[in-house]
């Protein structure tokens, strides 16, 4: 699932997606498979095997199932055509670096798979995939055991060299090894007699048959040179014996006879030694070789190196070994780098039809390849887009409530909502006036962003709506916008909150802690957004104002209560010290009330410390989690404070680092700004 790999892609610090044409490192494949083998507690050997099912798996997936089904009628010609599956796949995917596999059948009846490779520690692959083959195109089911892993001294590229014993049980039968040369040879003679007798009988085309041979081959020499223009014929001493036309055209070297074969040539796949020993052992596999540049004539030398491929046929009765090849050509433009013409291709030869269609191949390989780019790009976008959306949401959320963003981003009209009873808090910076007038405005602003950061920190403790800030306001309400029967006790607690932070943010005159006058009153209000440029969701009604009032009228790093509040909290357990009548501008004499402390929460629990959860309210945390209000966002707040001391102090920066301070802050305002109306 995405999980585990997510997971595991952290652990194996590999990218997230890969692209179907890119060429990647076998070491993130390793890496993979090492973390994935932590994870699941299993071998590698374990790992590999089941990479191996569903390799076979996603090649049929992928379309190429009727091209592995038609490789052989058997499993011993399946796997004997893979190397030339792979070499007609490198003509697409040119740096495909695909292992080799060769069968041998044994004098005692046992059938090996020699798997030959440049990447160590994937061999356990193999079983994987065989055993898949076997089952789904063949019916039987086969296990291979890693007998030994040699150095063959003809292998001269391939690093690994793995042997495995392949046992065979058909289905319906008994186990057994599968059959040796001369016992395949009876069986295949018993079997092709039957095929074809049945075959007449039922007007089909024989799967096995015995092929009837000519007593004299009725070809002259000439006539064979000019049908296989590319073909060498050499005795088991390497020496030339004869060659088709064109190759004598392109390595004019060849015309004498008598010149040894790897004179010219090298080999490069098989990446074995060029002897005849070597040539028999692989004799099932496709045979490239390169001419050499130092044999060709001079003016062939600032070409590309001629490629030959194809098949290596030995001929007992004459003791020598003939090679039946053509051009190994990608592209046209291959074809013309190194100086030939589709003329010089034999008319029966596919490698015609083959460069045409494999130049069509190439280009919509480019096609796709660059579709995928574009794909990968988007998802990259996308996924860099999503992240802003969350930045911007975040900075939606702190400004207003998250079902009032929602309704707005919906395009929906907000109404304006009526609550019959909520705490409104207002706070203020005692002496701010002052302090402002005797720092520089940076000052201000680092005092105003650690005292906003620990009070937006608290209004998720106690799931309180921070409303606004202006300048050293600071106004929060409980019960808004999401009714709550605790609202006067979570307003209290914060306050409470709010009064042990301001000790820890010092004066930058005095060095002292700051003091804050708080002031709390209860009741109803109004509460709607307001704005289009830069919507704020606001709180309207008398009860604002005579909140603002309470803080007004009340006494540095006190908490001065209406009697509103304080019915609220009178039995909730909170120390409540009456102050008296004082005459409240607006509204006349009024009993108004002190907060000390609160006697059931320590001072830890009401700043959130030393619990994992922050909100102390049990009842709804989920609720309050979900009305997060981030205070990494203050910076914002503290952009406006700064244009506000700027108006109320009437005085511009004392100096030009301050005043670019200044100017980065605003251009940094204009764009959260644009940020939040887009």
């Amino acid at each position: 699932g995405e999980e585990t790999w997510e997971e595991l892609r952290l652990l194996a610090e590999v990218q997230d997606n890969f692209m179907t044409y890119e060429i990647y490192d076998d070491v993130i494949t390793l890496r993979l498979v090492q973390e994935a083998c932590k994870m699941l507690d299993v071998t590698s050997e374990v790992v590999l095997k089941l990479f191996g099912e569903y390799f076979f798996s996603f090649c049929k997936m992928s379309g190429y199932d009727t091209m592995l089904r038609t490789l052989g009628g058997n499993l011993v010609e399946f796997i004997e055509n893979l190397d030339a599956l792979h070499s007609y796949l490198a003509l697409s995917y040119q740096e495909m670096n695909a292992p080799s596999f060769r069968v041998e059948r044994t004098n005692d009846g046992r059938t090996l798979l020699h798997y030959y490779s440049d990447r160590k520690g994937l061999h356990h692959i193999v079983p994987g995939i065989i055993e898949a083959v076997a089952k789904d195109f063949f019916g039987s089911k086969v296990t291979m055991t890693i007998l030994e892993q040699p150095e063959e001294e003809e292998r001269t590229g391939k690093k690994e060299h793995v042997i495995f014993l392949m046992t065979q049980t058909n289905e319906g039968a008994k186990t057994e090894t599968l059959p040796n040369d001369k016992n395949w040879a009876e069986q295949k003679d018993i079997a092709g007699k039957v095929m074809l007798s049945r075959s007449i009988c039922h007007n089909r085309v024989p799967h096995s048959f015995c092929p009837s041979y000519p007593k004299r081959l009725w070809i002259e020499e000439k006539a064979f040179c000019n049908a296989f223009p590319f073909h060498i014929v050499f005795d088991q001493d390497l020496t030339v014996k004869q060659t088709g036309v064109n190759i004598q055209k392109f390595v004019p070297g060849l015309q004498r006879t008598g010149n040894r074969l790897d004179e010219y040539f090298i080999v490069v796949h098989p990446e074995v030694t060029l002897n005849i020993h070597s040539i028999k052992k692989f004799i099932n596999s496709q045979f490239v070789l390169k001419t050499k540049r130092e044999m060709l004539p001079q003016s062939f030398q600032n070409q590309s190196m001629l490629k030959l491929r194809g098949q290596m046929v030995w001929m007992e009765s004459l003791c020598c070994m003939v090679y039946l090849c053509s051009p190994k050509l990608r592209s046209l433009q291959e074809l013309e780098e190194r100086g030939l013409h589709l003329a010089d291709i034999a008319q029966h030869d596919t490698t015609r039809d083959l460069i045409l269609l494999n130049q069509q191949r190439l280009a919509e390989i480019e096609l796709s390849n660059q579709l995928e780019r574009k794909k990968e790009e988007l998802r990259i976008l996308s996924r860099n887009l999503e992240v802003e959306k969350k930045k911007t949401e975040t900075l939606l959320y702190a400004m207003l409530p998250r079902h009032v963003a929602n309704q707005l981003k919906e395009g929906k009209k907000v109404e304006a909502g009526e609550f019959k009873v909520c705490t409104i808090l207002f706070s203020d910076v005692v002496t701010f006036t002052n302090i402002c007038a005797a720092c520089e405005p940076i000052q201000i602003v680092h005092m105003l962003n650690s005292m906003y950061s620990k009070f937006d920190r608290l209004t998720n403790v106690h799931d309180v709506y921070k409303v606004e800030t202006i300048g050293d306001a600071y106004m929060v309400v409980g019960g808004v916008p999401i009714p709550k029967d605790t609202h006067a006790e979570r307003v209290a607690n914060f306050a409470l909150g709010m009064r042990i932070a301001a000790r820890e943010v010092t004066n930058p005159i005095t060095g002292q802690p700051i003091q804050i006058r708080v002031g709390l009153h209860t009741g109803p209000v109004l509460a709607g957004v307001v704005g289009e440029k830069m919507p704020r969701y606001c709180l309207f009604g008398d009860t604002v104002n005579t909140a603002s009032r309470m803080e007004s009228h009340g006494v540095p790093d006190h908490i001065h209560l209406s009697p509103f509040t304080y019915r609220a909290l009178k039995d909730k357990m909170f120390d409540i010290r009456e102050r008296g009548e004082i005459q409240v501008k607006g509204k006349g004499l009024m009993t108004t009330y002190f907060l000390l402390q609160n006697l059931k929460l320590s001072e830890k629990q009401i700043m959130g410390k030393g619990k994992e959860e922050t909100c102390v309210y049990r009842d709804d945390q989920q609720e309050a989690q979900s009305l997060d209000i981030s205070y990494h966002v203050t910076p914002l707040y503290s952009f406006v404070c700064i244009a506000s001391v700027a108006i109320e102090t009437s005085q511009l920066p004392q100096s030009y680092d301050s005043l670019l301070m200044l100017t980065s802050l605003m251009v940094e305002l204009k764009s959260v700004q644009n940020l939040i109306r887009q």
